[in-house]
C-alpha cells in the first residue's frame, strides 16, 4: 500500500493530495 501511495503522490503531483492519499492508507 504504501508503493500506491507513493505513486498516487507522483501520479497527482499534490503534495496536499498526496499526503491525504498516503495518510488514508497507512
Amino acid at each position: 500500500m504504501r508503493l500506491e501511495g507513493k505513486v498516487a503522490v507522483v501520479t497527482g503531483g499534490g503534495a496536499g493530495i498526496g499526503e491525504g492519499i498516503v495518510m488514508c492508507m497507512a
